[in-house]
């Protein structure tokens, strides 16, 4: 199965409902890591990340890059699901699919694939073959997926290729923030949910996890979840920009992770992090994040453009 993923300007024909002219992945608003809608193969659902600004250990260059992961729900702990695939870009005046062809162990603990380093940016940014109109496609195939745990090997559907594309705005955007301050967490050992906020028209809160989730490694997790993702349309959904932050209390540099995540109907309704901060770093006193017992999290949730599936 391949799934090609778009990240495109939003054309003045198009029928959705965003008034002005997007962005691309490579301008100011691009440079944040996406991750595609979830896609079936194999009878497991995956998702593709693209990471426009990826750097290799002990080089500089930032470059494009392409990560494979599957959705941490399938996979029951002590299995392994072995994957072999190719993450490729579009090549427009060849016709063709670049990239390079790689393989993972995935389990509880480590649902993303290594990066795949494809193009320097700066050399994308200079490129008429892969970059146009500010657009790049990015794919994926899946050769193979075996589940350690299961005596069957795995028959790679052939199904037709799957098609997602992302538009993006340049301005215009609907952008929400919420505070929400947690006394005692200290003394909190079960998952937790923030009071329902409103971005967008749409309901939220944030799932927060004090000792991680079971897909995480000594790391509190950090969810942003969609209550009401039946009212989406059928034909579209939203790509939102996730900006969590653990405030500090004691000179202001928050510990702040960054990422963009596609909503959309009969999807996932909630995207995160299982590994957001090491319990060790958010506990220790000197680090200022805890002040007693009671934490400060910020959620700024900005709607930045839509996506669909064809």
């Amino acid at each position: 199965m391949v799934v090609i993923f778009m990240l495109n300007p939003l054309h003045s024909t198009s029928n959705h409902s965003f008034p002005n002219k997007p962005q691309g992945l490579c301008s100011k608003k691009g440079a944040v890591s996406a991750n595609s809608a979830l896609f079936d193969c194999c009878g497991y659902s995956w998702f593709l990340q693209v990471i426009p600004m990826h750097k290799k250990s002990g080089d500089e260059i930032p470059y494009v890059a392409l990560g494979l992961s599957v959705y941490q729900n399938i996979l029951k702990p002590g299995s392994t699901l072995h994957a072999v695939f190719e993450l490729s870009m579009y090549n427009n005046s060849k016709g063709t699919y670049h990239g390079c062809k790689a393989s993972y162990h995935f389990h509880v603990k480590q649902t993303h694939s290594e990066k795949k380093c494809l193009i320097p940016i700066e050399e994308l940014l200079k490129s008429s073959e892969y970059l146009v109109d500010d657009s790049c496609v990015f794919g994926v195939r899946i050769l193979k997926a075996d589940m350690s745990s299961q005596n069957k090997p795995v028959v790679v559907s052939k199904k037709p290729i799957t098609v997602q594309s992302i538009f993006l705005q340049k301005k215009g955007f609907i952008k929400g923030t919420y505070t929400w301050t947690m006394n005692n967490f200290l003394d909190k050992k079960l998952p937790v949910c923030s009071r329902v906020f409103k971005v967008g028209g749409h309901k939220w809160h944030i799932n927060m996890h004090p000792l991680g989730d079971q897909y995480s490694t000594n790391s509190l997790s950090l969810y942003l979840h969609l209550r009401d993702l039946n009212k989406l349309p059928l034909e579209s959904g939203m790509m939102i920009e996730l900006r969590l932050s653990i405030l500090n209390k004691n000179n202001g540099e928050h510990y702040t992770v960054t990422g963009r995540f596609m909503f959309a109907l009969a999807a996932k309704n909630s995207w995160g992090w299982s590994n957001f901060i090491p319990l060790k770093t958010l506990t220790d006193p000197s680090r200022g994040y805890l002040v007693g017992s009671n934490c400060t999290l910020k959620a700024d949730v900005t709607i930045i453009g839509s996506c669909n599936e064809g």
